[in-house]
């Protein structure tokens, strides 16, 4: 194992986990508070009640990042490019 952890492959890999669910974590906090915001702004303002669309949406979207953050097949991940050049390399 290297001596500086930043050089240890496992190391990366667990930062880039962190950063994603960072990530994540920050747009589902901004998610609830514009939601939240809107769905105020929507109750005082009007009768007619448009909140559903933004929510509708970006929870589309959060949804997607929510699967591409916690799922754990990964398609064309790390694991898949090693073994791809793996079999490259055999073939050579």
């Amino acid at each position: 194992m290297p001596s500086d952890p930043i050089l240890d492959p496992r190391y990366r890999d667990a930062k880039r986990r962190v950063d994603a669910l960072k990530g994540f974590y920050i747009h589902l906090l901004v998610f609830c508070g514009v939601i939240t915001g809107l769905a105020g702004i929507n109750m005082i303002t009007r009768d007619d009640w448009w909140v559903q669309w933004p929510l509708l949406g970006w929870g589309i979207g959060l949804l997607v990042h929510c699967a591409t953050v916690f799922t754990p097949f990964r398609l064309f991940g790390p694991d898949w490019e090693q073994r791809e050049i793996d079999k490259q390399l055999k073939k050579m």
